[in-house]
């Protein structure tokens, strides 16, 4: 039984893809099914091929990734995506995350995240880089040059899981009610606390709560 994660690279720039093979090919449980140089041609391959994972460009010809993940909405994903931009502009990473990738990494970092990238959203999980999450959260604090962001695109931060413990900490759970509601052992429930505590920049269970609040998440 074939186990590997498999992988489809889209990008009009061979070179980079011809990058992306070498460091793929150095992970047993990888393996890249095919590739394409525009959109098109991906929309013609990516039904017809079993894929885990798209690692997609924003900028090709014929159909951008943009106008990809649009049909994807439209048809149906046929797997999970990570854009991988050159362009880290907080508007646009909300925007392809709002049609439904679950990651985004630079082209300057790929090379450093891509491993983990996928690991990570072939679980189904959500993949940001370092330089991404500091992006969106410069913007949120208003350090940053962009202040149209506002708290709730800090959630883009948050995994799945992380955000079905935050709801339950804001209904006041216990890590024991949350582990056996989830059925998860307390020390993860612990471990995923600490980490909503540093993506959101607050000091302690009651700064998640009051985040909860401000987000209408309580009553989801």
């Amino acid at each position: 039984m074939n186990n590997k994660i498999r992988i489809h690279l889209a990008d009009d720039h061979l070179v980079l893809i011809e990058g992306i093979l070498a460091v793929l090919k150095t992970n047993k449980n990888f393996e890249v099914v095919g590739y394409s140089l525009n959109g098109s041609e991906l929309l013609d391959k990516i039904y017809t091929q079993s894929v885990d994972v798209l690692v997609i460009d924003i900028n090709m010809p014929c159909k951008d990734g943009i106008e990809v993940l649009k049909e994807f909405t439209q048809k149906g994903f046929p797997c999970h995506v990570i854009v991988l931009s050159s362009y880290d502009d907080v508007k646009l990473i909300k925007e392809v995350i709002q049609l439904g990738a679950k990651g985004y990494l630079t082209k300057q970092c790929a090379s450093e995240n891509i491993v983990d990238a996928i690991t990570c959203v072939s679980k189904g999980e959500e993949y940001y880089s370092k330089a991404i999450r500091e992006k969106i959260f410069l913007s949120f604090t208003g350090i940053g040059n962009d202040k149209s962001i506002d708290n709730s695109d800090l959630l883009l931060l948050i995994t799945d899981r992380e955000l079905e413990i935050l709801k339950l900490i804001s209904k006041e759970y216990s890590g024991k009610e949350i582990s056996e509601a989830l059925f998860i052992s307390t020390n993860t429930v612990e471990t995923h606390r600490k980490n909503l505590i540093k993506k959101l920049n607050v000091k302690n269970t009651i700064g998640l709560v009051k985040f909860a609040i401000r987000n209408n998440l309580i009553n989801q």
